[in-house]
């Protein structure tokens, strides 16, 4: 089992290099979950790693593998016409 790591407002604010009000507001707005823990909040570190694309999100790398499959569809339907017209 993976261990997750949490961080408060201020080392949020730090690592996405942005004050601690702007952190506040990103919570308030949803952009940002958290946890509010008495009067301070717990935000997971592998959600801010996802919003700065550090790391992708399994929905991400969902649809980035739909795409590589549509290219290699694609790409593959391309090639067989080009030989095609070469016979």
């Amino acid at each position: 089992m993976v261990k997750q790591e949490f961080l408060t407002i201020k080392q949020a604010a730090q690592f996405l290099k942005i004050n601690q009000e702007a952190v506040l507001k990103m919570i308030k707005k949803g952009q940002i979950k958290a946890v509010k823990i008495g009067q301070s909040f717990n935000i997971s570190k592998r959600d801010l790693e996802i919003i700065t694309g550090e790391i992708l999100s399994s929905d991400q790398k969902k649809i980035i593998d739909q795409g590589i499959k549509k290219i290699t569809t694609e790409y593959r339907t391309t090639l067989k016409l080009l030989e095609q017209e070469q016979i």
